[in-house]
């Protein structure tokens, strides 16, 4: 079974033709190409064009694509969607879903045969909605849900530490929502470039919570992520003992076993396979 990896997700401004030739080069598992924040109105046409022309030239390799359009109700919505609807992206991320009728609208913009969505998740309307807005990502395709902390925080007027305590049930919220849809579930950027540090604990922080990788604005965060989201040695090694555990003849009609003094499941069997696969 190949497990697609999404630990790192970069942000590149589709206005810069060589922010988009980097991204080829770069060890991040997803590129998005930005024609939203990254972009100031009066570039937001040209910037729209060099990501038609970028993802038909190609030569993103094995690195996943997707498109960040303007949101539902701004002047560029309708011609970001036209644009890149049949153009062979891997997704289109649309900001600030709020509702179901959000992804309604987006699926029929992109027709029912375009790409799947990714929702950002940075209002405080969304958060509320996380359970419909999850019982309605079969209907409309959405396979992704992104935290957008830099917005959430600003709506909800809160005072954002390193820990980003204020943020935690909204963040457990999504992972739990993404989850009961079977989805991906994106932990939210990082604005502190110079902090090596702290980007470390934000991902170690969101692989605790269960996210699949985190959303990045620079390359130098790359490598962090990557890391900071996989599997520790320990917890490979301890993947593979439950796995050859259980493939013990004397298991094979087991439900639960003891090892190492705790009580193992097939859940925890699943979860090892999956780590493994991975």
């Amino acid at each position: 079974m190949t497990i697609r990896r999404r630990r790192s997700a970069l942000y590149m401004p589709a206005s810069s033709a060589r922010a988009i030739a980097k991204a080829r080069t770069l060890d991040c598992h997803v590129v998005i190409l930005d024609l939203e924040d990254a972009v100031a109105p009066d570039e937001k046409t040209a910037a729209r064009d060099r990501v038609v022309e970028a993802v038909r030239e190609g030569g993103f390799g094995s690195r996943e694509l997707v498109v960040r359009v303007n949101g539902l109700g701004t002047p560029w919505y309708a011609d970001d969607v036209a644009a890149v609807r049949e153009i062979g992206v891997g997704a289109v991320l649309v900001p600030k879903v709020s509702y179901p009728v959000d992804l309604e609208t987006v699926r029929a913009s992109l027709g029912e045969d375009g790409p799947p969505i990714w929702a950002m998740i940075e209002t405080c309307a969304a958060i509320l909605s996380l359970p419909t807005l999850s019982q309605a990502a079969s209907a409309t395709r959405l396979t992704a849900l992104i935290a957008g902390t830099n917005d959430l925080a600003k709506e909800m007027r809160c005072r954002l530490g390193p820990d980003r305590t204020p943020l935690m049930p909204a963040l457990t919220a999504t992972v739990m929502a993404a989850r009961a849809a079977g989805i991906v579930a994106l932990d939210g950027v990082c604005n502190a470039l110079d902090d090596a540090p702290r980007f470390a604990v934000e991902c170690a922080q969101g692989a605790m919570l269960g996210f699949d990788g985190k959303t990045l604005i620079h390359p130098s965060q790359i490598e962090a992520a990557n890391a900071g989201f996989a599997p520790s040695e320990e917890e490979l090694a301890r993947a593979r003992l439950i796995v050859a555990t259980f493939a013990k003849p004397e298991n094979a009609d087991k439900g639960a076993i003891r090892l190492d003094g705790q009580m193992v499941e097939r859940l925890h069997l699943a979860e090892a396979e999956a780590m493994l696969a991975d």
